[in-house]
């Protein structure tokens, strides 16, 4: 397989760090931005056997600036994009009747908003060269609800149609687009949730376990990979069972 040009939002704790772990161990270039740089972002650019394989921005990407300058400074920086994953988002949680406006506003800028215009900046440029792969990382909560996530869910149920739109949209164009419906995750995930229900989600799990980052990035690897040219507008289900 040779070298892509990988942009992962979000990239810098959680899944989103594993998601970059991941495309790094298989060779690509990655680049990827958050609000502020972790002690993971920091040990990539410091590792000497990835110099110049690894690019971080900071950006808000609920500002449409912040988004279109991190799309291209890494245009200028490599040439071009190849794989999108958009993982960047937030969870707030607690009785909507109780959610103030700052929170709405906070996830729906976040996941919805910054999501359309990190793709939207990607997709011109994948549209000029034919070519392209984009994967939105949704939640099974968007398919099935959450007591105390209705924003969040909201937000995720927003990137499930936003997929099967855009695979319309840019299907024609070489350009495939899909969703990965995460299960819950013993990390941001796991938000807002105690042991507890951690445990009773496990019970109900058929495999036994929560979610780990590998398991969803091991997805976006099956349909990140350039010999995938026919599966796109689908949302797959990486949940344990959970919701089969």
């Amino acid at each position: 397989m040779s070298q892509r040009v990988v942009v992962i939002t979000g990239g810098s704790r959680g899944l989103g760090a594993g998601l970059v772990a991941s495309y790094l161990e298989s060779g690509d270039l990655v680049a990827t931005c958050s609000r502020s740089i972790t002690p993971e972002v920091e040990a990539w650019l410091a590792d000497p056997e990835l110099a110049g394989r690894v690019l971080f921005e900071p950006a808000d990407l609920a500002r449409r600036e912040d988004a279109d300058r991190f799309v291209k400074r890494v245009v200028e920086e490599w040439g071009r994009v190849d794989v999108l994953i958009n993982n960047a988002g937030v969870a707030r949680d607690g009785i909507l009747g109780m959610f103030s406006d700052d929170d709405i506003d906070t996830v729906i800028d976040l996941n919805i908003k910054g999501t359309l215009y990190v793709t939207r900046a990607v997709s011109r440029r994948m549209l000029a060269r034919r070519s392209g792969t984009i994967v939105n990382i949704s939640s099974v909560v968007g398919r099935s609800g959450y007591r105390g996530l209705a924003a969040y869910s909201a937000s995720k149920a927003a990137l499930d149609g936003m997929t099967r739109a855009l695979a319309r949209e840019l299907g024609s164009r070489g350009i495939t687009v899909n969703a990965i419906a995460s299960g819950y995750l013993r990390t941001e995930m796991s938000h807002g949730l105690d042991e507890e229900q951690l445990q009773q989600i496990v019970r109900r799990t058929p495999s036994g376990r929560l979610g780990e980052p590998d398991d969803i990035a091991r997805a976006c690897q099956f349909l990140t990979d350039p010999r995938n040219t026919y599966v796109t507008g689908t949302v797959m289900v990486v949940d344990g069972g959970l919701t089969g």
